[in-house]
C-alpha cells in the first residue's frame, strides 16, 4: 500500500470517527448537561473533561497527521482544493475548540452557568459543520484517488 493510500484512509477513518462523535455530542451528549442536578455537576464536568481527551485526542491527532501530510503529499489523481479547504477547515475546528469550548468546559468546572452551556452547544455547531464537511471532502479526495488509479 503507497504512503499516499494510506494518508488517504487516515484521514477518512479519522474524520469519520470524529463526524459520529460531534454529532453524538452536539445532539445527545451538550444538552444533557443542563440534566444533571447542581450538586453533582461540577464532578460531572470534571470528569467529562478528562474522559473526553481520552476519546478525542488520538483520532484528532491523527486526522490533524494526516491533513498536513497530505499537502505534503498530495496523491496524485486529488486535485489542490480539497487538501487545502479539509486542512483549514480542521484548522477552524481546532481554533473552535481552544478558543470557544475549552474555555466553557473550564468554566462548567465551577458550576452549572445557562448561559454557558447555552454557548457551548450553540458554538459546537462550528465544529460539527466543520467536521461534516471534512468528511464530504475525505470522501471525495478517496474517490478521486480511486478513480485515478482505475485510470493508471
Amino acid at each position: 500500500m503507497n504512503f499516499s493510500l494510506i494518508l488517504v484512509l487516515s484521514n477518512l477513518l479519522a474524520t469519520f470517527y470524529m463526524i459520529g462523535l460531534i454529532w453524538m455530542v452536539q445532539i445527545v451528549h451538550y444538552p444533557l448537561f443542563a440534566k444533571v442536578g447542581p450538586e453533582q455537576f461540577v464532578g460531572y464536568q470534571t470528569s467529562h473533561q478528562s474522559l473526553t481527551s481520552l476519546v478525542v485526542g488520538p483520532p484528532m491527532l491523527i486526522e490533524l497527521l494526516s491533513a498536513v501530510g497530505l499537502i505534503w503529499y498530495r496523491p496524485a489523481g486529488i486535485t489542490d482544493w480539497p487538501v487545502v479547504t479539509s486542512l483549514a477547515l480542521l484548522v477552524i475546528i481546532w481554533l473552535s475548540t481552544m478558543l470557544i469550548q475549552v474555555p466553557c468546559h473550564e468554566q462548567l468546572t465551577r458550576g452549572f452557568d445557562a448561559s454557558v452551556h447555552r454557548w457551548l452547544v450553540v458554538s459546537n455547531w462550528i465544529r460539527t459543520a466543520g467536521w461534516s464537511l471534512r468528511g464530504v471532502l475525505a470522501v471525495w479526495m478517496l474517490a478521486s484517488l480511486i478513480r485515478h488509479l482505475s485510470d493508471v
